[in-house]
């Protein structure tokens, strides 16, 4: 799962690649519908893409995606409803979603409470300042005992990388 702001920027795939396997379920959260007929995402015919937009999503462009291959989930008023969107994926059969969401998608799940476990990538590169996103955005906390817990899990070696796991305590 990835948000309209991933999508606009990356253009990802969602498949499965290097490893033998089935294409996921590619979910997209786009409040207005503003996924781009051209984009990577919906020319993929291996697999389902579902596009999760709110009521203020214009006719227009959803019929647009949907002539594109896309499945609409409407879920939320001015914005998708997460807990909406994650009880119908899960109504569907999808019982696990891994979110490759950007920083505004990731921050609204875990202040949400919708996210269990939080892997963290550390690759062997420094980048940052003004231009760089973070793991999160949005409000935030503006105070430690504010905080998301987490409590670690493990962590592995994936070549030149570390991947650390944390459940999220609730």
């Amino acid at each position: 799962m990835i948000g309209v702001g991933t999508q606009l920027s990356d253009d990802p795939l969602l498949t499965v690649r290097g490893v033998k396997g089935r294409n996921p379920v590619r979910v997209v959260v786009d409040s207005l519908a503003r996924t781009p007929s051209s984009s990577r995402i919906l020319s993929t015919k291996d697999g389902c893409t579902i596009i999760a937009v709110s009521k203020r999503a214009s006719n227009r462009r959803v019929k647009r995606l949907q002539e594109h291959g896309a499945k609409i989930i409407r879920c939320g008023n001015r914005r998708v409803d997460l807990r909406n969107l994650l009880g119908t994926l899960h109504r569907m059969g999808i019982k696990l979603v891994l979110l490759e969401g950007g920083a505004t998608l990731n921050w609204s799940m875990l202040a949400n409470r919708l996210v269990d476990e939080l892997r963290v990538n550390v690759a062997p590169l420094v980048a940052g300042g003004e231009k760089a996103t973070t793991l999160v955005e949005g409000a935030g906390v503006g105070k430690i005992n504010d905080a998301i817990k987490l409590s670690f899990a493990k962590v592995a070696r994936n070549g030149n990388e570390l991947v650390l796991n944390y459940k999220v305590k609730n």
